[in-house]
């Protein structure tokens, strides 16, 4: 049987070969100015300057007698110091031939923007469900960075224009990177239960306060998620099966549904507004807001601190600070109710 090619290729980049051929290169100067001060006499100044003439090959001479010791040390030095400088600046040329160098700046300029982020969402896999999911946050204007350990699936991400981390999200220092400690959401997208049992449990160590939701395949999967730390637990095969019964036995409320939560109808939206402290909106009955604005809204819902959600609320319930109204209706309105409860 052949083998994958991949086995031959060598896993050492331009910028691995930088860092290790600086190092190397680093000692062999750090040895040349001791062995030229302590075995040939020099001064230090001269013993600087017989490394570098002996590593650059320049050899404008040396400045007193050497005897066959130093003279030897000197063949050393040239050996190790050329050999260092071809290995670190061949790792150089290959980083600007191929386009390296450019990456690693456009990397260190991502992960810049990362630590400016706050209130962002991390999401967890960039997989058929990670890419819908992204598609939806960027239509609600969030931002996000997104962590994939597939180097394909990150490439199609930065292609986007998403902030992206390669590298496995279990990995502490990788979602530290993310700004996990400063997010409001962590989404986990994994097709594998265990992976994103094991980066709830990782994320909720990091970050006590905001919230986890996570994919699960198995039902038995959903009691581990929740003790491990998630807040939310998604299970597509069920929410796949319950629309695909709606659209058998109520094809209408389907519809409903569709209308109301699918970002490709522009004429109505379902969104959650909230009632900001010293909102001109505090005090003020359901029904009065409704009448006042003109706005064409439906309240169809209220969230109230630490409470169940109360769904068709009535018209003489009064709004406080902190609470968070379900509004249906069309998305300029929407826009515009915002704007009215924070004048």
């Amino acid at each position: 049987m052949a083998r994958p090619a991949a086995i031959f290729q060598s896993s050492v980049t331009p910028l691995d070969r930088i860092r290790s051929g600086g190092k190397i290169l680093a000692g062999v100067v750090f040895i040349g100015v001791l062995g030229y001060r302590y075995l040939g006499g020099y001064g230090w100044s001269d013993a600087v300057w017989m490394v570098v003439i002996t590593i650059s090959t320049v050899g404008y001479g040396e400045h007193s007698q050497s005897d066959a010791l130093v003279k030897w040390f000197t063949v050393l030095v040239i050996v190790f110091g050329m050999t260092a400088s071809v290995y670190t600046f061949g790792g150089l040329f290959s980083m600007i031939l191929e386009g390296e160098l450019d990456r690693v700046i456009g990397r260190q300029r991502m992960n810049r923007e990362i630590a400016k982020l706050n209130g962002h969402v991390i999401v967890c896999g960039y997989g058929r469900m990670g890419q819908h999911l992204v598609d939806g946050l960027r239509h609600a204007s969030r931002s996000m960075v997104v962590i994939d350990i597939d180097e394909e699936a990150i490439a199609a991400a930065s292609e986007a224009g998403l902030l992206t981390l390669h590298g496995d999200a279990t990995n502490d220092d990788l979602l530290t990177m993310a700004g996990i400690a400063k997010a409001e959401t962590l989404v986990i997208t994994l097709p594998d239960d265990a992976d994103n049992v094991f980066i709830t449990l990782t994320g909720r160590g990091l970050n006590s306060e905001f919230t986890i939701i996570a994919r699960a395949e198995q039902v038995t999967t959903e009691k581990k998620l929740r003790q491990a730390g998630a807040d939310r637990v998604v299970m597509p095969t069920i929410v796949g099966a319950k629309q695909m019964t709606r659209l058998v036995a109520r094809p209408s409320t389907a519809d409903l549904i569709d209308v109301v939560t699918e970002s490709s109808f522009k004429d109505i939206d379902l969104d959650e507004v909230l009632i900001p402290a010293g909102s001109p909106m505090c005090g003020r009955t359901i029904r009065s807001i409704v009448t006042l604005q003109s706005r064409n809204l439906l309240i169809v819902g209220i969230q109230r601190d630490g409470a169940a959600l109360k769904f068709n609320p009535n018209g003489d319930d009064q709004i406080h600070s902190g609470e968070t109204l379900l509004i249906l209706g069309h998305p300029d309105n929407i826009l515009a109710f915002r704007r009215d409860i924070a004048d």
